[in-house]
């Protein structure tokens, strides 16, 4: 069984929630405030958190970007975003500040646990890569990727990602020069028709390239979508054997 944090201030939502939720194996705790989030989150393991955007204390967006930015072990923790609106400013701002997918209220409760599926099976399959014959480190010039342990680390150091950054950088890296257009790197990593919100891989993208600065690792093809643009090194010089 998935346990869920919820962190709204609407008390009224918590149990309903809690009971049609619990049909799709989801045990459902929910706290009012950021303060008491960080409580739990202390005490207990969460597979996923269902943040709302407005919040006492500090709003939801915030509270996104205090966990993004921290070095808990709970930074990387999937977090699904609920927006009081449905516009583009609130998803983009969500988005950009690390949330891995968002939800507008009002919100019908069975799509809510459609994302919530597509955002576990995607953390939940990730580390299976590293028992195929894959090898476990990518290597690139000025770039490591670690899929056993799912850590990116530049020549300056480590990268932190979301988990959904990281998904998406390991499925470019992995066919380094393919292209892969806006509507198949969101099927491959919502697992589910990408005609919600195509901007959604721009503003990944966006936020990508800023943290692995100055590494031109991603390409833009206008009209067609991204790839990985970095060489990969070759075995001399990923062993340390180029020098006569």
């Amino acid at each position: 069984m998935h346990r869920l944090l919820l962190i709204d201030d609407d008390e009224a939502l918590a149990a309903p929630l809690a009971s049609y939720l619990a049909r799709f194996d989801f045990a459902l705790s929910a706290v009012t405030r950021p303060s008491a989030a960080l409580a739990r989150l202390a005490q207990e393991r969460f597979d996923a958190l269902i943040l709302d955007g407005m919040l006492p204390e500090m709003d939801g967006f915030a509270f996104c970007k205090q966990l993004r930015g921290g070095q808990d072990p709970w930074r990387e923790i999937p977090i699904l975003m609920l927006t009081a609106r449905g516009d583009l400013t609130d998803r983009v701002v969500g988005l950009e500040l690390g949330a891995d997918d968002y939800l507008a209220k009002p919100f019908e409760p069975r799509e809510l646990a459609a994302r919530l599926q597509t955002i576990l099976r995607r953390t939940r399959l990730a580390p299976a890569a590293s028992t195929t014959p894959s090898p476990t480190l990518l290597r690139f010039e000025g770039l490591t990727i670690d899929t056993a342990r799912r850590q990116v680390s530049a020549d300056a150091g480590p990268i932190e990602l979301t988990s959904t950054e990281y998904e998406l950088l390991l499925m470019l890296a992995r066919e380094p020069g393919r292209v892969f257009s806006r509507d198949e790197i969101l099927n491959r990593l919502r697992g589910q028709e990408a005609d919600l919100y195509t901007r959604a891989v721009d503003i990944l993208v966006s936020r990508m390239r800023r943290k692995l600065e100055p590494l031109e690792a991603l390409k833009t093809l206008r009209n067609a979508g991204y790839c990985f643009a970095l060489p990969a090194l070759s075995a001399s010089a990923r062993d340390g054997e180029g020098a006569p």
